[in-house]
């Protein structure tokens, strides 16, 4: 029986003139391809290996054939699929990949580069539709040592498995470094046995809001974790035989609202901490600068450099406010007895202590780039977030430097515009966005590009409450960074890449993998056109082609290619969606066309009026089972509805949603203002033209105030003519609970 990959995989099998070009199915791209003539029967293969690396490659390679639906590869002497070792071949993760119709051959110098070849064999593999792969050549090798991923864990604790599978996926695109965000105010969540209140405190809250009480028995709800030590040692462990390195992150000086929580005595005079915050942002809680603070936090680092072999040891360093350090004698003492002129020199000398500290472990300090205010050994390590600017500097003064850019490579960012994607920041960073990101920055001189690692994704976690929202959330963005670090910069390409990405998603849904889809499935805008509705349909992710119905079928590879805006009938069921040739991109979309749809709008496809501190916010209560999410800005909730349709309007009617404010955003709270509301509970005030126009309508929140969920409001308007711009804005007493708009329907006169 010939072997045979579901009918979603099977459409990737291109022929040899096509392999050599972009579109290959393979993700990260490979350095340089050559297709040669005929191909090579897989499905009753054997594999042989002669030394443990190799054997530890072809185990790798069968686990995946099978796990993604293929057959069961069994090692043996003489097996047609061979794992080689080639000392000629130069690079710690380079190889060599030949497939002949008579055998496949990996060979590499190194353990990693069979497992890497391993790697790109199974993508060839899993794109076949008969059991055959094409005959090529592969050589390859990565553009870039440092190809990160970091998992915050300290806002929201994921479980061991989830570590796990994200390093697995990781080793999938030639990732090699898990940066592990393990401490930080939210949460502590490393065992320390010799600081037992880090886990039995530190490593739990209550969340803020109505999340945070159990509603059956009205009791506080306890939300954390942490990793044991026998829980790391097994994900480190499992990630060295995935070749990915754990740097962990422990943050210093500031970010440790947990750790003082646990040992008040570690924070300075004054702080008050009985638990770790419940507040998102900045806090001003840093760690105290006497000697006891520094044999706790060696004493820390003792323990965390037995857990983790890493060279590379991540001490925070970032976003440390000096409030606390200023207003306290003890720390004033502290500068002046060591001649420091200012916080931000004692923050460098506070850094700079620790990395002497890993120095003489044997270990290498790594920081955000906030760690250049003091002076750093030149073996310390700079992760640029302020943009590259930091990694300049790094490179100026001598230091290796990671490029892991804010916003850019923030994958808390939304990746789509589009109602239902997952909570976080606003701020689109879409997949071409960072697949286009330029990894060799022009300011960056030729002198410098030594000191660049390489490049890291990071997934902030304050908005990713769960471990699907996270997966969400990393891919397949976190694969686009995985060809930035991987393929030569003259092999990139948006469109390649694009052409690419259907055969990885095939690869995600065999292994049961999940990912965002949202950019690939169809949006909708709605405007009347004379009795008709005029639709416009777009894709996010501008990946494959768009192709629609309007007689009720779902669309097929051969429906038509939406072109430009549809107008039609009320009653029409226009369905729509997105396909890779003959593959469907996301699920279907559909709409009953109705004369209402112009009328009504999500927050999401409104304006916002001030767009500085825009979220997507799981709002804190359930409605109908589940936790909607909101789009607005916390410190100016305001929406514009542009060019609104008030012919015939005399009412609105709103579905509102209620967060609380656990914000941390220090002199800018007194940015957030409402006006004064003339009920108990506040109104929803829509104004016309303008946010500073008249109030053409005010409708009291009424009941909504105690419902932790989402709420539906009405009432009238004063009518208007034509098309304007409509802006709505909540009156409240303060700003918690923040009030935000869900979506809002114009209602006509009955």
């Amino acid at each position: 029986m010939r072997f045979l990959l579901p009918a979603a995989v099977m459409s990737f099998l291109m022929p040899a003139a096509v392999w050599a070009s972009p579109d290959l199915p393979l993700l990260p791209l490979p350095a340089a391809v050559t297709p040669q003539a005929g191909s090579f029967l897989f499905t009753r293969a054997t594999i042989a290996a002669n030394d443990a690396g190799g054997v530890a490659a072809a185990r790798r390679l069968a686990d995946l054939v099978a796990r993604s639906g293929g057959p069961r590869l069994k090692l043996a002497r003489g097996g047609a699929i061979r794992f080689r070792r080639d000392a000629s071949i130069s690079g710690g993760e380079a190889y060599r990949l030949r497939i002949t119709p008579a055998g496949v051959t990996i060979s590499a110098a190194s353990d990693t580069g069979l497992f890497y070849g391993a790697t790109t064999l199974w993508q060839l593999i899993a794109a076949s539709r008969d059991g055959h792969i094409q005959a090529m050549a592969i050589d390859d090798a990565p553009a870039f040592a440092w190809r990160g991923v970091m998992l915050d864990s300290a806002r929201h604790f994921q479980p061991p498995a989830y570590v796990k599978q994200l390093i697995d996926r990781m080793a999938m695109e030639k990732l090699n470094t898990f940066h592990w965000h393990l401490t930080d105010d939210q949460g502590w969540r490393l065992q320390i046995d010799k600081y037992p209140r880090l886990t039995s405190v530190g490593a739990w809250r209550q969340p803020a809001g109505a999340a945070g009480v159990d509603a059956a028995s009205g009791k506080p709800v306890r939300y954390g974790g942490f990793y044991t030590k026998a829980e790391v040692r097994e994900i480190v462990a499992y990630a060295a035989a995935r070749h990915i390195t754990v740097v962990p992150e422990i943050e210093m000086p500031g970010h440790a609202s947990a750790a003082i929580a646990a040992y008040p005595r570690l924070g300075v005079a004054g702080t008050r901490l009985t638990a770790p915050s419940s507040d998102w942002g900045v806090l001003d809680n840093l760690y105290g600068t006497d000697d006891a603070t520094f044999t706790f936090l060696t004493d820390v680092l003792d323990e965390v450099l037995e857990l983790f072999p890493s060279r590379d040891i991540h001490v925070g360093g970032d976003e440390a406010v000096k409030n606390q350090w200023r207003a306290d004698p003890a720390t004033q003492a502290r500068m002046k007895a060591l001649g420091i002129a200012d916080e931000a020199h004692l923050q460098g000398w506070f850094v700079a202590r620790i990395a002497d500290y890993l120095k003489k472990r044997g270990r290498r300090l790594v920081g955000w780039d906030e760690i250049l205010e003091g002076d750093m050994p030149p073996s310390a390590v700079v992760m640029s977030w302020h943009g590259i600017d930091g990694a300049i500097t790094a490179a100026k003064l001598g230091h290796d430097t990671v490029l892991a850019p804010s916003p850019d490579f923030y994958l808390d960012h939304q990746q789509s515009d589009a109602a239902d994607e997952p909570p976080g920041r606003g701020g689109v960073m879409d997949w071409k966005h960072i697949y286009s990101f330029d990894a060799a920055p022009a300011a960056l001189t030729p002198d410098m590009r030594h000191h660049l690692l390489g490049l890291q994704v990071n997934l902030w976690t304050e908005h990713v409450r769960t471990t699907a929202y996270a997966d969400r959330m990393l891919w397949p963005r976190a694969a686009a960074l995985a060809e930035l670090g991987w393929t030569p910069a003259a092999r990139r390409d948006w469109q390649g890449f694009a052409a690419r990405l259907p055969a990885e998603f095939a690869r995600y849904r065999a292994l049961g993998l999940g990912y965002d889809i949202t950019p690939l499935e169809p949006l909708a805008r709605f405007r009347g056109n004379g009795g008709k509705v005029m639709v416009r349909l777009r894709q996010p992710a501008d990946v494959g082609t768009l192709r629609y119905t309007v007689d009720g079928t779902s669309p097929s590879p051969a429906a038509p290619a939406y072109q430009d805006a549809l107008s039609l009938e009320p009653g029409t069921r226009l369905r729509a969606q997105a396909f890779a040739g003959t593959v469907p991109l996301g699920e279907e979309r559909h709409w009953l066309i109705d004369a209402a749809l112009p009328r009504t709008r999500t927050a999401e496809e409104m304006a916002l009026c001030d767009s500085s501190v825009a979220l997507r916010l799981e709002d804190d209560g359930a409605t109908g089972g589940v936790r909607r999410v909101h789009w607005g800005n916390i410190v100016h909730p305001c929406w514009i509805w542009n060019g609104a349709p008030l012919d015939g309007v005399t009412a609105i009617s709103a579905e509102i949603g209620q967060v609380p404010f656990n914000f941390s955003i220090g002199a800018d709270l007194a940015k957030v203002v409402f006006d004064k509301p003339r009920t108990p509970g506040g109104e929803l005030q829509i104004r016309l033209n303008s946010c500073t126009g008249p109030v053409i309508g005010s409708i009291p929140l009424g009941d909504a105030v105690r419902n932790s969920g989402v709420s539906r409001i009405s009432g009238a308007i004063v009518p208007q003519t034509g098309r304007h711009d409509l802006c709505m804005t909540f009156a409240q007493a303060g700003p918690d609970p923040l009030w935000m708009l869900d979506r809002m329907t114009l209602d006509l006169a009955r």
